[in-house]
């Protein structure tokens, strides 16, 4: 109806022109081919929907999350708002209009936006802020129209009165204005979202939109989209602790079949870091590992060898000489000597067998995960960093390069205590700190540690030998193997 009014306008402007002698024939061309462009844009897509619509398939509710009770518990109270909508205007509330989600890569925060709509019951479509962007200017807000509306019409359709709108890496088109001089059209996609968010383009308010968006980018995003009354509520969906990690774990080992001899709470504690799509490939690669081996049940070993490889990678098919291969063992095992002796029960693993980029590794472990950091444990993470060359010059005379990523965390350690206020420095300013001075204190703590770690070597010299010969012939040694060839020593840290 409207291209028919369009159409019956331009030919009676064209007769008129006609009538009083203008020449009608450079209006008429310039509206065939805006009507050629336009009908050639739809077509191609270049004006198109990015909003994907979620529908059929196995709902994905809070239950199936592991590890992020927190920001459940705080995306939970903001969607009760909209659930629970008649009674929470009694008290005087508005429903949120958006949520934020910021947090690593693979934490969940798409898991919980599938949850929220399945939580209250809501029309829900998904998309990707590189959706939103391209070369013709206008198409970016053009697209957030049409997805606000696709979001409404898609209510009133399945008869809800709210949809979830979930843009993953909202930092696409929500960055601070201005960065982009020369393509504008970032800005203008990013003010049409803010109005939208706002509500002032919407007619009436039948239908809550709420907007939940997700970055781990949070520090880029325009102040103007983080403001109150557009996402009201910020949600941190950080690494999981220990207790999460082996929520997650049994999660994704319900549906495996797992041997007697598996201990979901030790992987959770050898697995600090990780997030929740790695916690998923490491349980996927522990079957994969199993069914290679042709066993029908998930052993402990197999979890053990996934975690190694999802940490360096899979194993190289390169081989060290024989010469090459005993420095990797005394690099390693001097590592390991020294994370005993400062951290005891610390050594998981310690190997020669070369992954990724390393020719062996030695893999530490803990108790308990930690955050904060003391002057005494950063000195001992440097000691252990500087015990692999330490170890070769003692054992085999001279040092490697094998021990230059070794040294840059220790210089990064020690940098660490520096700007902490934790040297003999005192509190110092990061920029404008002399870099001769700096110097001097990071060698000062580096070489002091370095002294420590010689001595301690030197002490159980015999002992490190005797382990080395070990990991020569078996390739791979276990933390508690290591450990069964100190206890000969009645005390080993105060030997």
């Amino acid at each position: 109806m409207f291209v028919e009014v369009v159409i019956g306008i331009a030919l009676a402007v064209t007769v008129f022109l006609l009538i009083n002698g203008v020449n009608a024939l450079p209006f008429a061309v310039i509206g065939l081919l805006a009507y050629v462009l336009q009908n050639y844009m739809d077509k191609s897509g270049i004006i198109k929907n990015p909003s994907r619509v979620a529908t059929g398939g196995k709902s994905v509710t809070f239950e199936d999350i592991g590890g992020q009770e927190t920001a459940k518990n705080e995306l939970l109270e903001a969607l009760d708002f909209i659930k629970n909508y008649d009674e929470v205007k009694q008290m005087g509330i508005r429903p949120l209009r958006g949520i934020l989600l910021t947090g690593a890569p693979g934490t969940g925060k798409t898991l919980l936006a599938k949850a929220a709509s399945s939580y209250i019951d809501s029309a829900f479509i998904s998309a990707s802020g590189s959706e939103f962007i391209e070369m013709y200017a206008g198409v970016g807000a053009q697209r957030v129209r049409q997805l606000f509306k696709t979001a409404r019409d898609l209510a009133r359709k399945n008869s809800k009165k709210h949809c979830v709108i979930f843009i993953d890496e909202i930092e696409v088109i929500a960055g601070v204005r201005g960065k982009n001089t020369s393509h504008m059209e970032y800005d203008q996609t990013l003010n049409q979202l803010l109005v939208e968010m706002d509500g002032l383009s919407a007619k009436d308010d039948d239908v809550n939109i709420l907007v939940i968006g997700a970055t781990n980018r949070p520090d880029i995003l325009d102040p103007a989209i983080m403001r109150p009354g557009r996402f009201d509520r910020i949600v941190k969906v950080d690494l999981p602790d220990k207790e999460g990690r082996y929520q997650i774990l049994k999660l994704h080992t319900k549906d495996k079949p797992l041997a007697d001899d598996v201990n979901l709470e030790q992987i959770a504690r050898e697995t600090f870091g990780f997030s929740g799509a790695h916690l998923e490939n490491l349980c996927n690669e522990a079957a994969i590992l199993a069914m290679r081996s042709r066993q029908k049940v998930i052993s402990q070993c197999h979890f053990m060898e996934a975690i190694d490889k999802v940490i360096m990678g899979e194993k190289m098919n390169r081989k060290p000489t024989k010469e090459e291969m005993r420095r990797i063992a005394v690099h390693e095992c001097g590592h390991a000597l020294i994370s005993e002796y400062f951290r005891p029960n610390s050594v998981s693993t310690v190997t020669v067998t070369s992954r990724g980029g390393a020719l062996g590794y030695m893999r530490q472990k803990q108790e308990d995960d930690m955050y904060l950091y003391t002057k005494n444990h950063l000195e001992a993470q440097i000691a252990i960093a500087l015990a692999g060359a330490a170890a070769e010059e003692i054992v085999l005379g001279d040092g490697s390069t094998g021990a230059s990523g070794d040294i840059d965390q220790a210089v990064n350690l020690a940098k660490e205590i520096v700007f902490s206020g934790m040297s003999d420095m005192g509190v110092v300013d990061r920029d404008s700190v002399p870099l001769k001075e700096l110097h001097k204190e990071i060698s000062k703590i580096i070489n002091t540690q370095k002294e420590k770690v010689k001595e301690i070597i030197e002490k159980h010299k015999g002992e490190l030998n005797t382990i080395i010969d070990y990991l020569m012939e078996n390739e791979k040694i276990d933390g508690e193997t290591f450990r069964s060839f100190l206890k000969d020593l009645k005390n080993f840290k105060a030997a």
